[in-house]
Order: structure tokens, then C-alpha cells, then sequence
């Protein structure tokens, strides 16, 4: 298992491949998908050091066009919502005769504070994207919310910026070369 694990963090630091590996895993691991980058980046960086702010900033590029993605997601799925909500006001059930009829639209506590707190902070809450579990889900609410597009991608990749400077600059620190 061992000499697998190198293989792959030796192909990894491959120049043709290193920063567009770290570039993709930060894109996909940013959406709603569970996947972490941190283990990328880190692997990058443990073979090629030199690579340090490329890498941070190949890895903020992905991750904030990733959350980019999951702010249209919620964009797009308000619109579908809204538009399955008015024809189903109107009588037409959009998934049609043979489903039962859609429970009633109750929100949590929690859900209502999370919507007013986003609300209220605006497109600065996406400073918060980097968390783990709950930034994904926020940037896809902050496009629910219609908080403003450009903004929010910039509160994102500052956000996700200092993310990858400290989580990296940790891990190098306690796992040396």
C-alpha cells in the first residue's frame, strides 16, 4: 500500500500533471461532492516545496470556481423550485398525477437563523465558504438567496485563500521534506 501511495504522490508532482491534478481536485471537492484537496495540495507540496504559492494559488482557483459552480447550482435550483411551485399554484403538478402531492414547504429553527444570518451578513458570509461541511452548502444557498454573484466569489476565494496559506504552510510545517 505503501509503494502505492508513493507512486501516486510521485505522478502527482509530475510538472504536466501536478497543479492541474491539485486544480481539478479543488473544483470538484468545492461542489456538493465529498472530497477533500487539502491531501493534493499537501502531496504536491511535500515533493515539489518550490511550488509552494503556485500551488496555493492553483488550488484557491479551482476551489473558488468551484464554489462558483455550487452558487448557479442554487441559483438554478431557486428558479426550478419557483417555477414547479407556481404550477403546481395553478394546478398543474409538475411530477405529475401519479406522485403525491409535495409536503408543505416548514423550515427548521436552524434553517430560519441560517437564512436570516446569511441575509443580514450578505455576500461577506461566503468568507466562511472554506469551512468544512458547511461552506459547500453556503455558497449554494448564498445563489438560493440571489446574494450578489461577483462579490461572493470574491469573499470566496479570499476565503479559501487564507484557507490554503494556513492549512498548508501547517501541514509543511509538521510534516517536513
Amino acid at each position: 500500500m505503501e509503494a502505492w501511495i508513493q507512486q501516486l504522490l510521485t505522478w502527482l508532482a509530475l510538472p504536466q500533471f501536478g497543479l492541474s491534478t491539485v486544480f481539478i481536485v479543488a473544483l470538484i471537492s468545492a461542489t456538493l461532492l465529498p472530497l477533500g484537496s487539502e491531501p493534493a495540495v499537501a502531496g504536491l507540496l511535500h515533493l515539489n516545496p518550490d511550488l509552494f504559492w503556485q500551488a496555493i494559488l492553483v488550488a484557491t482557483a479551482g476551489n473558488t470556481l468551484g464554489g462558483a459552480i455550487s452558487w448557479w447550482t442554487g441559483a438554478l435550483a431557486r428558479t426550478a423550485w419557483y417555477k414547479a411551485r407556481s404550477l403546481r399554484h395553478v394546478g398543474v403538478d409538475p411530477a405529475g398525477p401519479s406522485q403525491p402531492p409535495a409536503p408543505p414547504n416548514k423550515q427548521s429553527r436552524h434553517q430560519r437563523m441560517a437564512r436570516i444570518w446569511l441575509r443580514k451578513f450578505g455576500a461577506k458570509a461566503c468568507l466562511l465558504s472554506w469551512l468544512p461541511i458547511v461552506g459547500d452548502p453556503l455558497c449554494a444557498v448564498a445563489g438560493w438567496l440571489r446574494l450578489p454573484f461577483w462579490p461572493c466569489v470574491f469573499y470566496m476565494a479570499v476565503g479559501k485563500f487564507l484557507r490554503y496559506l494556513v492549512m498548508t504552510a501547517t501541514i509543511l510545517h509538521f510534516w517536513p521534506s
